[in-house]
């Protein structure tokens, strides 16, 4: 069964608005930071430039306030040959605040698609992302 990976998360004064809501651009900052968390052990073959954003689309709630603290929680969804989406949850209490499905393509040195290095593949279903 997968489980998601769990990255914590609390908002800072910098992180909101003049209203003390977390600016909506913050949440790919944030879910950014939670995929490098998720991708520590991942070793990219050399040569290779790796995961790159190609698509991302999210979808708000319920706001995010300063000092809230709350999770992202990290599911690969879809899985191909060279690209995979990632759903990422922004979570308080046990509420959704946000939803957030981005693609990331794998590249080559040459800045083409490239198959994801099965040592990749492995990691992520060894530890149930996937």
């Amino acid at each position: 069964m997968k489980k998601p990976h769990i990255f914590k998360f609390a908002v800072a004064y910098a992180d909101t608005d003049a209203e003390g809501v977390m600016y909506h651009a913050r949440y790919i900052e944030v879910a950014e930071r939670a995929r490098s968390n998720l991708s520590r052990d991942m070793v990219i073959p050399d040569g290779d430039i790796g995961f790159v954003a190609r698509e991302v689309n999210i979808k708000y709630m319920h706001p995010l306030l300063l000092n809230d603290e709350f999770q992202v929680e990290s599911l690969t969804t879809k899985i191909g040959a060279a690209s995979m989406v990632i759903e990422q949850k922004f979570v308080k209490d046990d509420k959704i605040c946000a939803i957030m499905n981005i693609t990331i393509a794998y590249l080559g040195g040459d800045m083409h698609p490239k198959a994801i290095p099965e040592s990749i593949v492995n990691m992520l279903k060894n530890k149930k992302f996937i």
